[in-house]
């Protein structure tokens, strides 16, 4: 039996959650069994989701299956984006410094901030009259 090589990793962003395969193949990335063109439209998402492969140089030498939920289409991008990061670092760990030096390894923690009680939203007011 042929054993399936293939790296895994997982990457988050705002409430978007991307689980990302590396497999050894021609470059072929489908996001939700889509292909990648047409499920991120703008040029910047496509970028951002593309960029460890394309720094690293990796990305003739892989196909990318991503499956991705929650959140919008841009986190989910940045989502894709770590998940390749980590998984590329799986396949060759002294990938991470190149990676880290770019900013690709660390999980961006920044998300909604929760709106509070006796305001209108996280940090707007209610309209307050003087007199």
């Amino acid at each position: 039996m042929v054993e399936l090589v293939q790296y895994y990793g997982t990457g988050r962003r705002k409430s978007a959650i991307a689980r990302v395969y590396l497999r050894p193949g021609s470059g072929e990335f489908k996001v939700n069994g889509r292909p990648f063109e047409q499920y991120f439209v703008t040029e910047e998402q496509r970028s951002s989701a593309r960029l460890p492969l394309v720094s690293t140089e990796t990305h003739s030498n892989f196909n990318v299956v991503a499956n991705v939920s929650g959140g919008g289409v841009s986190g989910q991008a940045d989502a894709v984006k770590l998940g390749v990061a980590r998984a590329l670092i799986l396949f060759n760990a002294e990938l991470r410094k190149k990676l880290k030096a770019e900013g690709m390894v660390t999980r961006d923690s920044r998300g909604k901030e929760r709106k509070k009680y006796g305001q209108k939203g996280a940090r707007k007011r209610f309209q307050y009259s003087k007199r």
